[in-house]
């Protein structure tokens, strides 16, 4: 079972908060079609109280809390598993999805028998599988949050939602609070400090990028966004026919608590 989890965020002025979401979305029905697998609906909200902005600022961001949502991971495999699934795959193109999901996937695993698995799509700096098909050059960060993927692939599945005349250039720098000798190249939580990039800091997005845009979101293209999304999907359902070969059963399978 495919089971598609967004996030609904800022991305700048030109593509919309459910990006993620979309683009989720968009290789998850291709790769159920491909691997003849069934998922599941949409869940439209993440993890992402780095992207909420300034207090009253408008931004439209909705996050999930860590716990909220480890327990929202929990309750839908919980749910699935009493129907009779024993191989989980959660899908998300949001990479701070991520950061929060390991003990909840563990937690199904331990109390269940039956296999969670954590598929990212490939975006940020995990780009290998699609490295190709991108014409960014690396010190743009292709992969990165509205940038050429996330443009290119809205282009393909979401046209009208594209609004390319408010686009604007990328924008990342270590936050001004910082000071100037630290640097910061694209949207992980690190920071470079003397040529080393080992210091992790809960940075707010609006601190180290003015306008949500991180890549270069003006070379991209409908053709591109295609090329993206098949290869994606084409991996993503080679998995799930790869794992049909895994012998795997649930042990336990009610959900008791299923009400609170």
């Amino acid at each position: 079972m495919l089971i598609p989890i967004g996030s609904c965020e800022k991305h700048g002025p030109h593509i919309p908060l459910g990006t993620d979401s979309y683009i989720t979305l968009a290789v998850v029905e291709k790769a159920a079609e491909k691997g003849n697998v069934p998922h599941t609906p949409l869940m439209p909200y993440g993890y992402s109280p780095h992207h909420m902005g300034e207090v009253n600022r408008g931004y439209g961001s909705i996050t999930l809390r860590g716990t909220t949502f480890r327990y929202m991971l929990y309750d839908i495999a919980l749910s699935l598993i009493y129907h009779g699934f024993n191989k989980l795959i959660f899908v998300s193109h949001h990479g701070s999805n991520t950061k929060v999901m390991d003990d909840a996937l563990r937690a199904i695993r331990y109390k269940t028998g039956a296999l969670p698995i954590w598929y990212k799509v490939p975006t940020e700096r995990d780009i290998k599988l699609i490295k190709d098909l991108l014409k960014s050059k690396p010190e743009d960060a292709p992969g990165w949050h509205s940038g050429e993927e996330e443009t290119a692939i809205l282009m393909y599945y979401r046209p009208h939602l594209v609004k390319m005349e408010r686009a604007q250039p990328r924008s990342i720098h270590a936050p001004k609070w910082l000071g100037e000798k630290f640097i910061k190249t694209d949207g992980t939580p690190t920071i470079e400090f003397m040529g080393s990039e080992n210091i992790w800091i809960p940075l707010e997005h609006h601190e180290y990028s003015d306008n949500a845009t991180i890549g270069d979101p003006f070379i991209a293209t409908p053709e591109t966004g295609r090329l993206l999304v098949d290869r994606i999907s084409t991996h993503l359902a080679e998995f799930c026919k790869e794992l049909k070969n895994v012998n795997i059963k649930a042990k336990v399978r009610d959900f008791e608590e299923r009400a609170f």
